[in-house]
């Protein structure tokens, strides 16, 4: 509880942060970023926190570490992942979805070393990664106003108030050693961040603009995770 107590806490300073923001907005802001000029000066802290800390550290973990390793560390988390997947799949009312996130639970906890082997991808059973976010928006919650998030990025103003849960139904942050619990959090971290050193290059070598880039992207990302990659043509429920 006191996890979750600290996350809301911190979730719901940056989303008051946004919205004060909002009084910052320019004439002709896009209507679904109304916190554009706040969001772009957060997107700059976060890059210079990537590129200072970030990408140096992933980039000498991907150095060290074999892609077997690295693929065995990236299943791991996955597979814990697949927890809170399972418990939002089932609040989504998707039973097959659930029946095939619970056996691939089961598989590769049991047969794949705690998770480090992906035994069900191999065997055909899919992954329906799922979070509170797209669970709030599966059941009609507008995503309001997109986001950028101290340190963890892209957002929508639903996302944001979904992060507490989402935090608390890691299992990661339920384990009671500090030290693992930290070096756990941080191994993802950087893990996470190694996996997409090759698509951040090419991103700043490719857009124009950066900050609009990521933001439809991520936009466009979330709204298919709403609609399980199959958004209607005219939507106008505001997922």
């Amino acid at each position: 509880m006191k996890n979750m107590a600290n996350s809301a806490r911190w979730a719901g300073a940056a989303a008051v942060l946004a919205v004060v923001a909002g009084c910052a907005t320019g004439p002709n802001a896009n209507p679904a970023d109304p916190f554009e000029p706040f969001n772009r000066g957060v997107s700059r802290f976060n890059d210079g926190v990537d590129k200072a800390v970030l990408v140096p550290v992933a980039t000498a973990y991907q150095g060290v570490l074999p892609s077997m390793v690295r693929t065995g560390v990236g299943n791991f988390f996955n597979n814990i992942g697949d927890v809170w997947s399972l418990a939002n799949n089932v609040a989504q009312l998707k039973v097959q979805n659930s029946a095939e996130t619970f056996m691939r639970l089961n598989v590769n906890t049991f047969f794949g070393l705690g998770g480090v082997l992906d035994v069900a991808t191999e065997a055909g059973i899919p992954r329906h990664d799922e979070d509170f976010g797209q669970t709030l928006g599966h059941w009609g919650v507008g995503t309001g106003p997109y986001v950028v998030l101290p340190l963890l990025g892209s957002s929508t103003l639903r996302d944001t108030a979904a992060k507490p849960l989402d935090y608390w139904g890691d299992p990661v942050g339920h384990i009671e050693d500090v030290a693992w619990r930290n070096s756990l959090t941080v191994l993802r971290v950087v893990d996470t961040r190694a996996q997409f050193l090759r698509a951040g290059r090419l991103l700043e070598d490719a857009a124009l603009d950066k900050y609009s880039f990521t933001r439809d992207a991520f936009l466009q990302h979330r709204r298919s995770d709403v609609y399980d990659g199959n958004p209607p043509d005219d939507d106008n429920s505001g997922k």
